[in-house]
Order: C-alpha cells, then sequence, then structure tokens
C-alpha cells in the first residue's frame, strides 16, 4: 500500500523533479563544453566570390581554347561518337569524310 502511493506521488510530480536536475545537468554541460572546445573558425571565402572566380577562370579558359574552327572535315570527325567504332562503322564514316 505505501508503494501504490509513492508511486503515484512520483509520476504526478515527475516533470517538477526531473526538469530543475536537467537545467543544472544542461547548465554543467554547456559551460564544460565552452571551456573544452576550440572555437576558432578560420576565414573562409564566401560562396558567392568562389562561384564568381570559378565562372571568371572558366571564361579565360574559354576564351584561350576558342581559336576558331578548323574548316576540314578531318577535325569534325573527332567526336566523343567517334572514339569506339566498330570497323563496319569506321568504313562507312571514312567514306563520308571523303
Amino acid at each position: 500500500m505505501f508503494w501504490s502511493v509513492i508511486v503515484r506521488y512520483a509520476t504526478r510530480y515527475a516533470p517538477f523533479i526531473t526538469v530543475p536536475f536537467a537545467g543544472i545537468i544542461g547548465y554543467i554541460g554547456y559551460n564544460l563544453e565552452e571551456l573544452i572546445s576550440d572555437k576558432y573558425t578560420p576565414f573562409s571565402e564566401s560562396i558567392q566570390q568562389k562561384r564568381m572566380e570559378r565562372l571568371t577562370t572558366d571564361e579565360k579558359l574559354e576564351d584561350t581554347l576558342n581559336t576558331g574552327k578548323s574548316k576540314s572535315k578531318v577535325a569534325q570527325s573527332n567526336s566523343v561518337l567517334d572514339t569506339n567504332l566498330s570497323p563496319s562503322l569506321q568504313a562507312k564514316r571514312k567514306e563520308q569524310l571523303n
């Protein structure tokens, strides 16, 4: 009979007992973390600045690669689709280029 009274009061007043303990433990943990952890964050450029630098370097590369298109058909045949052609298709491709 005595245990039922204790259990009833413990369930009824559990928030009033646990919340202060949780607050004390949280406060102690917060202060320990503040003392132990390293708060130094190195400087990093913003994402917009990195993107602008990347775009400008890409534009510079495109300008250096843009030397003008060759008029010959041989230079045009160097596409990705021509890299692994079967022998029968290679013969047809040579006929188209000539």
